[in-house]
């Protein structure tokens, strides 16, 4: 039965009919979404709120991303959002967004990006959730743009009344950088359940930072969260935030089997991909020899070509190679190493990260496709 206030007659406020939607948003059948309104959160951090061209419910799990495929400067770009609304409130989604030195995509949203403007997206996708991990008592810990999950999942829990016990701890460089700095305080003073604590290493031009300085320490997250080895751990932010939130928890005989991290920080990742190099180049040199065939691939557009083993990954045996391709999870989950095959064939497991159709289309994420022939790639 439609909602009352589905029927009411005579009503033209379309916000009527947004509400009266109850078909979930399917990526697959359309994959675009519309801007609907673009909101300041700090000096360099901004919201993004999306809805779907017609009327429909978007479903998922607080914590989980969304893989975009925006088109700038002529050319596809892939990159993950986590999603930093709330499922309690279906009918529209939003990205937090900082805008990045050099960044392609996070400086072309915070430019162009209006109200209006589509975009297109995949999933969601991703376990990074307390629904997906759930625990008596939370500890969520973020540092920097790595607050858009814990948003999600306080908002969500906050929504939902339940009283939930959540200690929510933020590193921010300055007062000025808090994220829903507002929007936390309002949530903390509506429910006693919910604690929020922020650290910054340095005041703002005009205001002193009275609350913790520095960086979370051992001492200092058991000054704020007394009870934190008893709590479920959710940690997001910059890749030496974690690490150093990893061994402090280790180091402090945490149950790290309740210690759920996750990171799409893309200043990470040529750390991150001289990692998956070394671990490529070490797969490559336990190869057997004997028995194994290998395969031309080149990249049409760089004019590259290498060889590479019917075991080996194409985007390994490029890394191996010193040729960089655009890659993230390595998972076949985010899709940011996705291809379009000019020709030849793969071999692809992946874990979302790609349509169906797309696959139809002759599209591979190079991250789980290993070679079947010889293969012509348009990169």
């Amino acid at each position: 039965m439609a909602p009352a206030f589905a029927r009411v007659p005579g009503s033209a406020e379309p916000a009527a009919a947004t509400l009266a939607a109850t078909a979930p948003w399917d990526a697959e059948t359309d994959d675009v979404l519309t801007c609907v309104a673009v909101r300041p959160e700090t000096h360099d951090v901004k919201t993004f709120v999306l809805a779907a061209r017609e009327p429909r419910t978007f479903r998922y799990l607080p914590g989980q991303f969304l893989t975009f495929a925006f088109e700038i400067g002529g050319e596809t770009l892939h990159r993950c959002y986590t999603i930093a609304s709330a499922p309690t409130r279906p009918h529209t989604l939003a990205i937090t967004v900082k805008r990045v030195a050099g960044g392609p995509v996070s400086n072309w949203l915070h430019d162009n990006l209006k109200p209006g403007d589509t975009v297109r997206a995949l999933g969601p996708m991703g376990e990074f959730s307390c629904f997906a991990h759930p625990g008596a008592k939370y500890l969520l810990l973020s540092g920097g743009s790595g607050v858009t999950p814990m948003m999600a999942m306080a908002r969500t829990l906050h929504d939902l009344g339940a009283g939930r016990d959540v200690a929510f701890v933020h590193s921010a460089r300055s007062p000025a950088d808090i994220v829903f700095r507002d929007e936390l305080a309002l949530m903390a003073r509506r429910d006693l359940a919910l604690r929020v604590h922020a650290i910054c290493e340095a005041d703002t031009p005009g205001e002193a930072w009275t609350g913790p300085r520095g960086r979370l320490t051992p001492a200092l997250l058991r000054d704020l969260v007394p009870d934190f080895l008893e709590r479920t751990v959710f940690v997001c932010g910059p890749k030496p935030y974690m690490d150093a939130v990893r061994a402090m928890l280790a180091e402090a005989g945490f149950d790290m089997a309740r210690h759920h991290a996750e990171s799409f920080d893309f200043g990470a990742l040529p750390e991150a991909e001289q990692e998956a190099a070394r671990e490529a180049e070490q797969a490559l040199d336990d190869a057997p020899a004997a028995g194994l065939r290998s395969f031309r691939v080149e990249f049409a557009k760089t004019r590259r070509v290498l060889d590479c083993p019917e075991d080996v990954t194409v985007l390994d045996a490029a890394r191996r190679a010193g040729i960089r391709l655009p890659s993230s999870c390595a998972k076949g989950l985010c899709g940011t190493c996705k291809s379009k095959l000019a020709s030849g064939t793969v071999a692809m497991t992946h874990a979302g990260g790609i349509r169906q159709r797309e696959i139809d289309a002759g599209m591979a994420l190079l991250c789980c496709s290993r070679p079947t022939s010889d293969l012509v790639i348009e990169r």
